[in-house]
């Protein structure tokens, strides 16, 4: 019989919490709620026992945290999947990174509402559709569903052979794990910049680029308004402001606005991408990662238009197919690559100056 709901355990110290999250995800077809938990001893023991597919995460929690939940779950080499919810605050921040890179999937914001219909309203919002997203992955894998696996097109006809000026990535829900296991493997010798759009809050940007500044072999910082661009460092766009780059004589440097969100994200991808086209022109090797949305669709036809490449992540190993899967049906895509191959295409496209489909 046919897999047909995600099976959801909350995980939260406060009961209100408990009970908004549960509110929250309750009564949708494709979501059954298995259970709440107090703490992560307890969530332990409902895991071991209910097997559920995803937990909604606190981390600050009594007698074991998110943090050692995790731990205790990677060590046990479960399964079960976690979206993070956090508080707006600089622990929280880094506490959530550190949560990612033990294979928490997404970072959600505790409402700062006024009221509780206010708070239960803002997580129908933000939380509902990543427990959809997510979970439909996980449906579609548990009942054997085949996935596209690699599937490298054949390089442009019109991509001559010169030389890229910049590689930007755009990504989403998943990204953070992602991009800890991919950009580790770039060389810091690509020879140019990378500029990253990760959809996250503010704060979590910052300490999102300080834990890959510790893995990769070179700089990896938070964007800062009026940086200049240069080979062997790595830019993320900081959460709740957009990126883009401007020509500044010799020099491309950063622009760090409050502009409009865009496909109801602020840093948006498009954005950050229609700039890259603007100053580079066909010289950009873009990339989309996992992610759930469209964002990122029309800045990288963009640059497709103006001469430049495009490389999507692989369904079977995004978390999310939506980012890539609208570009790769379409045609739109130079190469779709596993997450694992994604580097060595980046390394070997640069340094051949034409998408090299491994």
């Amino acid at each position: 019989m046919a897999v047909d709901k995600i099976r959801v355990l909350v995980v939260d110290d406060s009961a209100i919490y408990r009970k908004v999250i549960t509110e929250v995800l309750s009564g949708q077809p494709e979501i059954e709620i298995i259970g709440t938990a107090a703490n992560g001893k307890i969530a332990l023991e409902m895991i071991e026992k209910e097997m559920p597919d995803l937990l909604t995460l606190d981390i600050e929690m009594p007698v074991m945290t998110g943090l050692e939940l995790l731990q205790e779950l990677k060590k046990k080499k479960s399964p079960v999947k976690s979206i993070v919810l956090s508080g707006l605050t600089h622990e929280g921040a880094t506490a959530t990174i550190q949560a990612m890179s033990l294979g928490a999937l997404d970072v959600v914001l505790k409402p700062n509402a006024d009221s509780y219909q206010a708070g239960t309203d803002e997580l129908k919002k933000v939380l509902l559709p990543r427990v959809k997203a997510i979970g439909s992955t996980l449906l579609r894998r548990k009942a054997g569903a085949p996935s596209r696996q690699d599937a490298p097109a054949v390089a442009p006809a019109r991509r001559r052979r010169g030389s890229y000026g910049v590689v930007c990535i755009g990504v989403s829900t998943g990204g953070p794990p992602a991009l800890t296991r991919m950009l580790p493997k770039i060389p810091a010798d690509l020879g140019v910049p990378i500029l990253i759009v990760q959809h996250m809050p503010p704060m979590f940007t910052k300490s999102l680029a300080n834990s890959l500044n510790q893995v990769c072999p070179f700089d990896v910082l938070e964007a800062e308004d009026g940086m200049v661009l240069k080979p062997g460092q790595a830019l993320i766009a900081p959460g709740g402001s957009h990126l883009k780059v401007v020509r500044s004589g010799a020099k491309v440097i950063t622009k760090i606005t409050q502009d409009p969100p865009e496909n109801a994200c602020r840093p948006a991808v498009d954005y950050l991408f229609r700039s890259v086209a603007e100053v580079y022109g066909g010289d950009v090797l873009s990339v989309i990662m996992t992610g759930m949305g469209s964002d990122g669709t029309a800045g990288a036809r963009l640059i497709k238009s103006k001469g430049g490449t495009l490389f999507c992540q692989d369904e079977s190993s995004c978390v999310v197919y939506g980012m890539p899967k609208i570009l790769v049906e379409n045609g739109d895509a130079d190469g779709v690559f596993s997450l694992d191959k994604l580097a060595p295409a980046i390394q070997q496209s640069v340094k051949a100056g034409r998408p090299v489909c491994i």
